[in-house]
C-alpha cells in the first residue's frame, strides 16, 4: 500500500558541528539566530515552541503561536505542532506537525524536514503551498546561512 499523505519535505547540509546546529532549533537564542526574530522555546514536551516572526503585532497575529515540543531525542530529532498564517482564518487554530531530524556527516549536519498534518482544499491547500516555500526557500537556507556568514541581522534579513 502507497502513503499518499502529502508532506512538506525539506532537506540542506548545513557545514557546522551538531551540537551548535542542535542548539540553533532548540535554544531562544538559537532560533533567534535563523528562525525568527523573537520565541520561546522549552525543549519539554507539551511545552512552547513558538516562533515570532512580527513580535510587535498583538498575541495572536505575531506567526507561530500556541505550538508545542512533540518529542525530542537530543542531537537526532525535534518534533513539534506548528500552525499557518494569521491571514487564513479558517485554517489557524489547528495544527500541522513537523520533524526535524539531525544526521551527523564527515561533510556537516544533514538536516531533514517532514512536516504533516494538512488538510485538502481551501485554505488547506494554500498553507501548504506557502510552507513548501517557507522551509525550501526562507528558514532551510536561512540555517545555511547563519553558518556560513553569522546570524540573521532582522533589520536586513537576507535575500535567499
Amino acid at each position: 500500500m502507497k502513503n499518499k499523505e502529502r508532506t512538506v519535505f525539506g532537506q540542506v547540509l548545513v557545514n557546522a558541528n551538531l551540537k551548535d546546529v542542535w542548539k540553533a532549533w532548540t535554544t531562544e537564542e538559537g532560533a533567534r539566530s535563523f528562525f525568527a526574530p523573537e520565541c520561546e522555546i522549552n525543549l519539554i514536551p507539551g511545552s512552547a515552541y513558538e516562533m515570532y516572526f512580527a513580535p510587535k503585532l498583538p498575541r495572536g497575529s505575531r506567526g507561530g503561536e500556541g505550538c508545542q515540543v512533540l518529542a525530542v531525542q537530543p542531537m537526532k530529532m525535534l518534533s513539534f505542532t506548528w500552525n499557518v498564517p494569521p491571514e487564513l482564518a479558517d485554517v489557524r487554530n489547528q495544527f500541522t506537525h513537523v520533524i526535524i531530524r539531525f544526521n551527523d556527516t564527515p561533510q556537516g549536519v544533514l538536516i531533514t524536514l517532514h512536516h504533516d498534518g494538512w488538510g485538502m482544499g481551501g485554505e488547506w491547500d494554500q498553507a501548504f503551498n506557502y510552507f513548501d516555500a517557507a522551509w525550501n526557500e526562507v528558514v532551510l537556507p536561512r540555517l545555511q546561512y547563519r553558518f556560513a556568514h553569522g546570524p540573521i541581522n532582522w533589520q536586513a534579513p537576507p535575500d535567499l
